[in-house]
């Protein structure tokens, strides 16, 4: 049955008004990280995602050795150019075609294994934020929790797509560094061991002398580049939020363009549009900015590297204490080493970005967690399940950010088979009492006794009809072979949707496109298989033309004669279905629910 909730697990339930701003900007970078870890461990994709990365890491130190052979290579190469021996300097090419052919393939290899990895990286992370997203109440309590909570969509397929595509490559990208420059220190410091300086009778040696240059040349270009790129964290990260709301703005529009267009709101809307863009465009021209001054320091640093390892080497190869093939040989080694050292370098664009993303994953992940944790301090609704088989209501009210609504009654018992009128005037929030009802809103105060869920069916304004057939639509949540199609028939018969019989096994939006009365009658009709013993329904038989509701209230008379039906919306004349009226109304002395800022997720360093 549409809509249940276990009543037992309703009073642990609890969420947290948050801003995405306030709660990204105070996660460090730690919590970030140990948020992911969480994640990592709950994948069910983790050993998989292991046994690639330890296939990875040979591969990437099987590529390093082939290196290493590669960059021995160059010193007989260019030798056999000094001493222009041409037989030699052929022979060269087939030791040079051997060992590139093992470097390709293991590429090929790599990038293989690569691409695997950020596959299922992505399905852990996505099935792992989709289970914590589809938690009972969770999602609906993450929407009333704050700017975090409106587009949940992107942030688990858009950023977290983008989120384990950055992690693969960059994290690949580090191991290899690592593993070249651990590699070729060593061949560069042996190079470099004997290079002796003389100057005015002077000599000066100065071990691993290309190394020390390797490192400050590269300690310099990365100080420079995340001086000048660090901005880009922070506008990243804003950059994916304003994108986030123009997506939104626009698929609010496209979700609502009939009443749109009837309303001639399209210059309005427009506007909206437009000033959500503008956003977008500001933001961005300061991306452009700051990666126009970044691009100053990475450029100009690669050109200088064309020439910055045959300069440090020359006064060592003008000495005569270095062979034209020992210097193509050193600076061979001396790129490796920089390039290892200066992945950082190569990377500030791709790592400001994976920090903002990270920050916005796990901004979401940490939110939907801490919703369970909102308005602690507020008075509750005290959900439990009475004895007798019957709802009780206590001194009952409810908080909304627009008010308190609460029951005239102070004590109110519905017993099996009553019907129920719950009814109030037009400025009374009825939406927020239904939530109440089904326990997807415990703020407030009293306490509210409910029957076991399983018994319980609850109707919303808008019903909720999963992806299928008409006959699925039906039968939902229940098996599709619990109910014969002659019983589904019945009901439809009976509410009038005759039209929907020949297409049971068609997909209901395949059907002419049904109304909304239509789609609230669907809903109906499922009770008359479930047949539960409680039903709730909000405002659905307000919207209904007399005939029809004359032929709801046969089909519950006939079909759920033992249910208790309570019906929260408005009375209608001469009707007798309802022999009890309860009355709700604003309460001037409830409190308000506000939203409350997180408590900091971080913990401050004194000072």
């Amino acid at each position: 049955m549409p809509h249940r909730r276990d009543a037992r697990n309703k009073q642990t339930g609890r969420a947290t008004s948050v801003a995405a701003g306030d709660l990204e900007e105070e996660q460090t970078l730690g919590q970030q990280l140990r948020m992911m870890q969480q994640a990592f461990v709950a994948s069910p994709s983790r050993r998989i995602i292991l046994l690639l990365a330890a296939g990875l890491l040979a591969v990437i130190i099987a590529i390093a050795i082939g290196q290493i052979f590669l960059n021995r290579w160059y010193k007989p190469f260019y030798d056999t150019l000094e001493r222009r021996d041409l037989p030699a300097f052929l022979g060269q090419f087939v030791v040079f075609g051997q060992i590139a052919g093992v470097i390709l393939v293991l590429n090929v290899i790599q990038t293989w294994l690569g691409q695997w990895i950020k596959i299922k990286l992505r399905e852990g992370l996505t099935r792992d934020l989709i289970t914590e997203w589809m938690k009972p109440t969770r999602a609906f309590r993450l929407a009333n929790a704050g700017s975090l909570g409106i587009n949940p969509d992107q942030r688990i397929h858009e950023d977290a797509r983008h989120l384990t595509d950055l992690t693969a490559g960059l994290g690949i990208g580090l191991v290899q560094s690592g593993i070249l420059l651990v590699s070729f220190i060593g061949v560069l410091w042996s190079l470099s061991a004997g290079f002796v300086f003389r100057f005015q009778g002077y000599a000066v040696a100065i071990p691993g002398y290309m190394v020390w240059a390797a490192i400050l040349y590269a300690g310099i270009a990365s100080w420079l580049s995340w001086l000048v790129g660090r901005p880009l964290v922070k506008l990243n990260g804003e950059h994916y939020q304003r994108e986030a709301a123009l997506r939104f703005s626009l698929m609010r529009v496209n979700e609502h363009i009939e009443a749109v267009s009837l309303s001639g709101s399209e210059a309005n809307e427009k506007r909206r549009i437009e000033r959500d863009l503008a956003s977008v465009l500001e933001i961005s021209r300061g991306l452009m900015f700051a990666m126009t001054r970044l691009t100053w320091v990475t450029a100009g640093y690669g050109w200088v590297t064309v020439i910055a390892p045959i300069v440090i080497a020359a006064p060592v190869f003008f000495a005569g204490n270095l062979s034209f093939g020992g210097l193509m040989m050193a600076v061979g080694a001396f790129n490796q080493v920089h390039a290892s050292l200066r992945w950082f370098v190569d990377n500030i664009e791709a790592v400001a970005d994976w920090r903002a993303t990270l920050l916005r994953v796990s901004a979401f992940r940490s939110a939907m967690l801490m919703t369970d944790e909102r308005y602690e301090n507020d008075k509750r609704i005290v959900y439990a399940e009475p004895g007798s088989g019957s709802i009780v209501m206590d001194d009952l009210a409810v908080a909304s950010p627009s008010g308190s609504v609460k029951l005239a009654d102070t004590h109110v018992e519905i017993l099996p088979g009553d019907r129920v009128l719950i009814t109030a005037r037009t400025d009374v929030d009825k939406s927020s009492f239904f939530r109440a009802v089904t326990g997807l809103w415990p703020w407030g105060r009293g306490r509210l006794a409910l029957p076991p869920s399983d018994s319980m069916a609850f109707i919303p304004r808008t019903p909720y009809f999963p992806p299928g057939s008409v006959a699925e639509t039906l039968i939902h949540p229940a098996a599709p072979d619990r109910f014969p199609r002659e019983q589904l028939a019945s009901v439809l018969t009976r509410l009038g949707l005759d039209r929907f019989v020949a297409g049971l096994d068609q997909p209901l939006q395949s059907q002419v496109k049904p109304t909304e009365a239509e789609l609230r009658l669907l809903a109906i009709a499922r009770l008359g298989l479930h047949k539960p013993r409680w039903i709730v329904v909000e405002e659905v038989l307000d919207t209904l033309d007399p005939e029809t509701y004359q032929r709801v209230v046969t089909f519950f008379t006939v079909e759920t004669a033992k249910a208790a039906i309570i019906n929260i919306g408005r009375m209608q004349p001469n009707d007798t279905f309802f022999k009890r009226v309860l009355h709700l109304e604003n309460d001037p002395g409830g409190k308000t629910l506000k939203r409350l800022q997180p408590r900091s997720l971080r913990t401050r360093r004194d000072g």
